[in-house]
């Protein structure tokens, strides 16, 4: 395995790769990396020749209330990840590198981006859409790899790459979850027990969605009023929106339609923002 830390490296090795009709796949990541990331790993190796996983945690999609310096690093256990799974190349860029003194210059998408995730943190998919497309002209993959779990993210990338005509397949990874049902993240570490087994109503209000959709309910009020009513129960738990919508556009549904509907939730359970959803 390859660890690059400059662009200029990874833009002149990438150029060889091209060069050479060798497929790259990039798997984004903010680092600390966990079985999740594993799940997004080991779908990239089916999809091309050569698997990158880049290892950045990117300052523009922190909003001015959010503290970047306490996200999560590990870098030499990231690593050692990437390693055991068999990566080709791992890039680890520095903000400089990626944004060096006098960036000025972003992506923005302006109609997936604006609701939901995009309504209590204004300014994060913009960071998102110009680190990820500044990776991909860097990397210049054939393909792309991001989880469920961010399906807003999923959906604004999608919407980026075919404005602009860039030619990225998006690969899409299930949802990985603990063995009580929690969804795999890097802020799972910072709970407290007590905070995780509220945390876990989140994903029973998914569940109890599914289940009247199963039962032929297919009214959005309804089970958005039976998850919110659920989530109320929970006393550490503050809802920041329960929302149904259509999973490529964010756009809210007045019914269920099967296989075509998202039902997402983002909550904080007390510090620890949670979110999480389910396709109906």
């Amino acid at each position: 395995m390859q660890r690059i830390e400059s662009v200029q490296v990874m833009r002149e090795l990438a150029g060889q790769l091209q060069g050479a009709g060798r497929g790259v796949v990039l798997v984004p990541t903010s680092g600390a990396l966990h079985a999740g990331h594993a799940a997004l790993i080991a779908l990239a190796k089916t999809q091309a020749e050569v698997v990158l996983v880049a290892v950045f945690a990117n300052p523009l999609a922190f909003g001015p209330s959010e503290n970047i310096a306490r996200y999560p690093r590990s870098p030499d256990a990231d690593e050692r990840m990437c390693a055991d799974l068999q990566v080709d190349i791992l890039l680890m860029p520095t903000a400089e590198e990626m944004f060096p003194r006098g960036h000025s210059t972003y992506v923005a998408e302006d109609l997936v981006s604006k609701a939901l995730c995009g309504v209590s943190r204004p300014a994060h998919f913009r960071g998102v859409t110009t680190g990820i497309s500044k990776l991909m002209q860097i990397v210049r993959p054939r393909v792309i790899v991001l989880g469920q779990r961010d399906a807003q993210q999923v959906a604004v990338v999608k919407k980026m790459i075919a404005d602009l005509c860039l030619g990225v397949e998006v690969v899409v990874a299930p949802i990985v979850r603990e063995a009580d049902g929690l969804a795999v993240s890097v802020n799972n570490s910072r709970m407290t027990p007590r905070q995780r087994q509220e945390a876990l109503g989140i994903f029973s209000a998914l569940q109890r969605a599914a289940e009247m959709v199963a039962q032929g309910v297919r009214s959005p009020d309804r089970i958005i009023a039976e998850a919110t009513h659920l989530l109320g129960q929970l006393r550490m738990v503050r809802v920041i929106y329960v929302a149904m919508v259509d999973p490529q556009t964010m756009e809210p549904l007045r019914e269920v339609v099967l296989g075509k509907t998202l039902l997402a939730i983002a909550a904080w359970v007390d510090d620890v923002r949670v979110i999480d959803n389910i396709l109906l």
